[in-house]
């Protein structure tokens, strides 16, 4: 999907309600980070982690886990539209009415929804199938449209395996925020700035 199609999408849930600001939530989630729908849906609010360095912690395949940093503006929404989600007994980042956690089913259907509202204000949209692996070819796509290393993006997205160690974490985790820095946010003209101090660029360097 291009800018304005994400543009449109990300506009089109109802942020009356606080529905509204959990698909809201969802849709820019998963835009930015990429992360595969059964990641998704198994988030809880303490996978969010908004003080600096801002990311969400998931459990990828083969019950590994990942991180993810998030841009700015992801933290700012994210702390707005968290105000709105209402105090439930589970610590579900996207609960259903009843509190319990979206179904794969619901997310795609969800989605579907706000396609079909988001057409209306950008056309083009009905000439693609949008779905949420779709989000996550987009989040690559941004990626790789800003000049980041194919193998940066396969770490992204989980697609290799992460050493536990906390200093091979804290250097891949250098890594994604470099490469998210390079990345325009949906909602901003400029991109973010990284600077990575003398130890850490040549602790990288050697890698």
């Amino acid at each position: 999907m291009g800018r304005k199609e994400i543009e449109a999408l990300l506009a089109s849930p109802d942020k009356t309600t606080w529905i509204g600001h959990r698909d809201h939530i969802l849709l820019f989630l998963t835009l930015q980070t990429g992360l595969r729908l059964s990641e998704l849906i198994n988030l809880n609010r303490a996978s969010l982690v908004l003080e600096q360095p801002a990311h969400v912690r998931c459990v990828g395949k083969g019950r590994k886990g990942r991180t993810t940093p998030l841009t700015k503006p992801a933290v700012r929404i994210l702390k707005t539209c968290l105000l709105m989600l209402p105090n439930m007994e589970e610590d579900i980042l996207f609960p259903t009415i009843r509190g319990t956690r979206l179904s794969a089913d619901s997310v795609q259907y969800l989605v579907k929804k706000h396609t079909a509202t988001a057409c209306i204000q950008c056309p083009p949209l009905k000439q693609k199938h949008v779905t949420p692996h779709v989000f996550r070819h987009t989040a690559a796509m941004e990626l790789l449209n800003a000049g980041v290393d194919t193998k940066v993006i396969a770490m992204w997205l989980g697609h290799e395996s992460i050493q536990t160690t906390e200093v091979y974490m804290h250097a891949h985790m250098a890594l994604k925020e470099a490469a998210l820095a390079k990345v325009t946010p949906f909602n901003k003209h400029s991109a973010l700035h990284y600077d990575p101090d003398d130890k850490l660029l040549n602790f990288l360097t050697n890698l």
